[in-house]
């Protein structure tokens, strides 16, 4: 169930049915901090948590491991791991924390330095604790507590610190919420007009946001010839989001532009995915809610960055006009595509979606999309690959998700692979050889259509999807990358 985000007085945080508390553990030990509490309602805190009592209790330098230990009176006090102390273990302990409450409020009692980043701890705690507590079903709101702690007291400086960054923690977990809340709902809940309609009535409240959609008319007016192809077997209507964001309009800001693939269910086309495989296809516009998600974000932190949204949104399915192998599209900015795999979709329409990047004129170009099973294969399912046209993009996309806690591998964009998509009819094909470096040559494709402008592809089929919940990975559609772009982007907002 949702959490919502507090700090609080010790107080009023005492009162809590569950009170936690994160430990760090180095060589096996641990130690609490000396502005914590010794007792805590009928529950008396152990005086020392050296190896042994920490090996006998289970509480180890994996965070998000934890004692559980509980009153008569029925408080319920938690220690839970922070491994070592750095951001992902915050996060992952405040996820345990969330998880082992179930339905009580918590209270968090976290120990601040005056010489660290009060700020940020509480930003990554917050994160962790609403990230863990997303349902799909449910939607009822429990408090989660913070009270920053030092001996003495926090300073003034320290405690606004600690509200900002709990604050801004919150927000971009409460954004990959949302978006993981669209990717989950059924295919035939959120066709592609549905999703258009749910986003723009989101966004159009938001500060700095301008929302249009894209209408089919107005699709084939623009040219856009792979969105077009794609949605042409579905009887549900072909949808195209762009926004942006301009809080200083008239002031040179940076400008990023994020595009993400909105195929709301793919069947394969004529070239038919096997059953199983189509199970958890309503999560392949996971990279539409990704970027429309991190656009709201953007704005509810007010950061000062020029950004543009590109959104196509479609079916790919097996109507009567559907499109047919060795069919040819031409693409927005007029090359044209021989389609000989029509499972290979959701290059169609993302380069039609970056040739509009393109024309929009941004400093930098991110694309995200769960877009082949070959990176799952490379990867697996908690790594996803990075592609770039520079070193100094792939620095900074790295960076962001290192920052974010979302693992990163960035993969080679081997020029002499793009011969792969050499077409006889076409300016290229969409598919390269079967089982040779797919994940590599569909980067190498849509590269055809950046404009050779600084860019950068988040191929997410792997960890996109999660079979199970991981700490504050939920099962079902993730979100993941989400994190990462909104970190992205805030670094040009910060120069």
């Amino acid at each position: 169930m949702p959490r919502i985000v507090r700090v609080v007085s010790m107080a009023d945080a005492l009162t809590r049915p569950t009170v936690v508390m994160p430990v760090v553990v180095r060589d096996g030990a641990a130690a609490l901090d000396a502005a914590v509490p010794r007792s805590i309602g009928d529950v008396e805190l152990p005086e020392h948590l050296d190896e042994s009592w920490c090996r006998r209790h289970g509480l180890t330098g994996v965070a998000g491991t934890n004692v559980v230990l509980r009153g008569f009176g029925g408080t319920t006090v938690v220690l839970v791991s922070v491994g070592t102390g750095d951001a992902d273990g915050f996060r992952s302990g405040a996820a345990a924390s969330v998880r082992l409450a179930g339905d009580d409020a918590v209270g968090l009692l976290l120990a601040v330095d005056e010489s660290g980043d009060a700020g940020l701890i509480a930003r990554v705690v917050a994160e962790g604790a609403v990230l863990a507590s997303f349902d799909y079903k449910d939607t009822t709101v429990r408090p989660f507590d913070l009270v920053p702690l030092g001996a003495p007291l926090p300073s003034v400086a320290t405690h606004d610190a600690v509200v900002d960054g709990a604050r801004r923690g919150a927000l971009v977990a409460e954004a990959v919420n949302w978006a993981r809340q669209l990717i989950n709902t059924p295919a035939g809940d959120l066709p592609p007009r549905e999703l258009a309609s749910r986003v723009e009535e989101r966004l159009e409240r938001l500060p700095f946001i301008r929302v249009e959609t894209w209408t089919e008319s107005r699709i084939r007016a623009a040219g856009l010839g792979g969105l077009l192809g794609v949605g042409q077997g579905s009887a549900q209507p072909t949808r195209l989001v762009y926004a942006t964001y301009d809080p200083e309009p008239g002031t040179p800001l940076a400008h990023v532009a994020l595009v993400g693939k909105g195929v709301t269910f793919d069947s394969g086309g004529l070239s038919l995915k096997p059953a199983e495989s189509m199970m958890g296809q309503k999560t392949d516009m996971s990279g539409a809610a990704i970027v429309l998600a991190a656009l709201a974000a953007i704005s509810e932190l007010a950061l000062r960055v020029r950004v543009t949204v590109i959104a196509p949104m479609t079916e790919n399915l097996t109507g009567d006009k559907a499109l047919k192998p060795g069919d040819v599209l031409t693409i927005r900015n007029g090359l044209t595509v021989e389609v000989l795999n029509t499972d290979a979709e959701g290059r169609l329409i993302l380069a039609d979606a970056l040739s509009l990047a393109v024309e929009a004129d941004p400093d930098v170009i991110v694309d995200i999309a769960t877009l082949t099973g070959a990176q799952r294969v490379a990867l697996g399912d908690e790594v996803a690959a990075l592609y770039a046209s520079n070193d100094d993009v792939a620095a900074r996309v790295l960076a962001a998700g290192a920052r974010s806690g979302e693992q990163l591998w960035r993969m080679p964009l081997v020029d002499s692979y793009a011969a792969q998509l050499d077409s006889d009819v076409a300016d290229l094909k969409n598919i390269g050889k079967a089982g040779v470096a797919g994940s590599v040559v569909a980067a190498l494709f849509l590269r055809r259509f950046t404009a050779e402008r600084p860019w950068a592809h988040l191929d997410i089929a792997g960890p996109g999807r999660s079979d199970a919940w991981k700490g504050y990975v939920n099962k079902g559609g993730t979100a993941f990358g989400l994190r990462t772009i909104i970190d992205f982007v805030e670094s040009f907002s910060q120069g």
